[in-house]
């Protein structure tokens, strides 16, 4: 197991879920981003594996947020979380200051899909459009 699986695992049995595979998958090849994505130009963060664990307990989050994993944000005030109420868990963003569930804006059904629609669409901001199906 290499150190980046540990600490998959770690965070995982940390938060009580198993992430996405196709997020897991991110984390070993990858590791994380910090770019503006064009032709969106958006700023997209993915935090590194090894922060994942600070950063939700940064904050009260799991308190505000029962079921939620962040795994990255706008860089800003903005924050992107797993909800794994639902299975399988969608992305969606979450203020910082938000005290709960209330404002989560949906952004994509997997990690997969999220990655692949950003550079075209950047961030919603709103619930107004459904979701993909």
């Amino acid at each position: 197991m290499s150190a980046n699986d540990d600490q998959i695992a770690q965070a995982e049995r940390r938060f009580g879920a198993r992430l996405p595979e196709d997020y897991r998958r991110f984390l070993a090849a990858e590791g994380s981003i910090a770019r503006f994505v064009p032709p969106a130009d958006d700023f997209l963060m993915i935090n590194p594996v090894e922060e994942l664990i600070a950063v939700n307990e940064a904050g009260d989050f799991q308190e505000r947020f029962p079921g939620s994993v962040v795994i990255g944000g706008d860089g800003s005030r903005e924050l992107l979380a797993y909800d794994f109420r639902q299975e399988p868990p969608p992305l969606v963003l979450l203020d910082v200051s938000a005290q709960d569930w209330s404002s989560a804006v949906h952004q994509a059904p997997s990690f997969s899909a999220l990655l692949e629609q950003f550079p075209e669409t950047g961030w919603k901001w709103d619930d107004s459009e459904p979701p993909p199906s």
